[in-house]
């Protein structure tokens, strides 16, 4: 499965960069999810679950308190003011 690269910040520093398959969490307009190719955007993310599918194959379940996610071609990058692994 094609890989991009994801960043996860927040106020307290760089908490994520790796190669990802798919990230899924709540935008503004209800729940989404990101894959490698995905058509560049910028949305308000909702505070709630994000689950993180990395490039090995496995997917991890954070909570994340909001923020702004933008897709480009080369990255997705997702700003918020808290973010915790479960």
């Amino acid at each position: 499965m094609k890989t991009f690269l994801l960043t996860i910040s927040s106020p307290d520093g760089c908490l994520f960069t790796g190669q990802v398959t798919r990230i899924t969490l709540r935008g503004a307009e209800g729940d989404l999810a990101v894959m490698a190719g995905h058509v560049p955007f910028i949305t308000s993310v909702q505070a709630g679950d994000c689950l993180v599918h990395l490039e090995d194959g496995t997917a991890k379940n954070a909570k994340t308190e909001g923020g702004l996610l933008t897709v480009t071609h080369e990255a997705v990058t997702l700003l918020t003011a808290a973010f915790a692994w479960e």
